[in-house]
């Protein structure tokens, strides 16, 4: 039985509140504490969320809330000019869910302040103290807290991963540059459709909104990151611009962009990945989600992942008797599994600008690819049917396969 009963909790973004919400259901008293001052309402694209993202909500009773506002997906398709290769899924699988990042945000907020979880707003983390018996976290505005463990949950820019570590690796950029929008032109998909399109000069993908119209995200390969910030600084009717002449030769590109109303568009900036972080933990401080693992989104798995570390976390700081050894489990349990899908999304990204011959080639070999090496119940079975089983017991030894 653990001697932690209380956790600080850095960040109130995905993983900070499921973090919150674990615990507590583990018997531990848990504070979430985010930089920003509100929620983030309006702010972040669309996600997903893998059947097995949906599955870890499950443990902590927030599964239902989350696919009440999410859309799901049944049927996916890749696109090579009017060439198309419907993608087969896995047999008996849930679907995957697209949700709007700051629905999902206010979803699992919500759902931690029904459940009790305090969150408090405006406080930004500047450093730590530790002692022998807890942990204290100094924030900007002068405030300090005081717990037995502290988390982070802090997102790809971590400051608690600094913390732990000086010398950790921070983000990298994938080379591309995302955006999304809502067009007026109706693609003629079927409900519940996401098309992966390679167009002529660059990658994008779509599907039908269930209240009309497509949404339509898209990737510009780019020589220099840029922030957030300075992507939202060039004003949409530029960018939109550029996607014309990027997507005017292609069919439904060219109708996407062109019928994008620019207070619809917006920029996610530089796609960012997180190289493998050598340290995860040090003394009372932990990482959980993005912090720790950060896939690109191709791999479809950030939000997920980042879910089923909070959930196994939770279970380690519940059953065994010390913070090393829950720590070690937690890792032990983890980083196998999160670095492999981060490899596999990594190989991902180098697909979505294929040459002339490959984009011609490859409507012909994508039947072949689908029963070989792309064949989905050997590329995601295992990361898509994991299931964490909350009530099972977690030994400072590995299971046995």
């Amino acid at each position: 039985m653990t001697t932690v009963e209380t956790a600080i909790v850095i960040g109130g973004g995905i993983a900070g509140p499921v973090t919150a919400l674990a615990l507590n259901r583990a018997g531990i008293t848990a504070t979430v504490h985010e930089a920003y001052p509100s929620t983030a309402d309006g702010i972040g694209g669309t996600l997903a969320l893998a059947p097995n993202g949906v599955a870890a909500l499950g443990a902590v009773n927030a599964d239902r809330a989350v696919t009440a506002i999410a859309t799901p997906v049944h049927r996916s398709v890749m696109a090579f000019g009017r060439k198309s290769v419907e993608l087969p899924g896995l047999a008996d699988a849930p679907p995957l869910r697209v949700v709007h990042r700051a629905e999902l945000h206010r979803a699992l907020h919500d759902h931690a302040v029904a459940e009790g979880i305090v969150i408090e707003h405006g406080k930004r983390l500047v450093d730590v103290r530790e002692s022998g018996d807890g942990v204290t976290a100094l924030f900007a505005d002068g405030s300090t807290a005081t717990a037995d463990v502290l988390i982070g949950a802090d997102g790809i820019r971590s400051t608690v991963r600094t913390l732990i570590d000086p010398a950790a690796p921070g983000p990298r950029c994938t080379g591309l540059l995302g955006f999304e929008a809502v067009a007026r032109h109706e693609v003629s998909a079927e409900p519940g459709t996401m098309t992966f399109a390679f167009g002529r000069q660059a990658y994008y993908l779509y599907w039908p909104e269930p209240g009309g119209g497509t949404r339509w995200g898209a990737n510009l390969p780019q020589e220099h990151p840029m922030t957030l910030t300075e992507t939202r600084a060039v004003p949409p009717r530029e960018w939109l611009r550029r996607l014309r002449a990027a997507y005017g030769d292609d069919d439904p590109g060219a109708q996407l962009v062109g019928t994008t109303d620019p207070e619809s568009f917006q920029t996610v900036g530089s796609l960012l990945i997180m190289p493998p972080v050598p340290r995860w933990h040090r003394g009372r401080m932990v990482l959980v989600g993005d912090a720790a693992h950060a896939p690109s989104n191709s791999s479809g798995q950030g939000a997920s992942l980042a879910i089923e570390s909070a959930v196994q976390l939770a279970r380690c700081l519940r059953d065994l008797p010390d913070v090393p050894s829950a720590f070690a489990a937690y890792e032990r349990l983890r980083r196998a599994r999160v670095e492999r899908i981060a490899a596999r999304a990594a190989r991902i990204n180098h697909t979505k600008a294929p040459g002339p011959l490959a984009r011609t080639l490859m409507p012909m070999l994508m039947p072949l690819l689908m029963r070989t090496a792309m064949n989905p119940e050997r590329t995601l079975g295992q990361e898509q049917r994991h299931v964490i089983d909350w009530d099972a017991p977690v030994t400072t030894e590995p299971a046995l396969r």
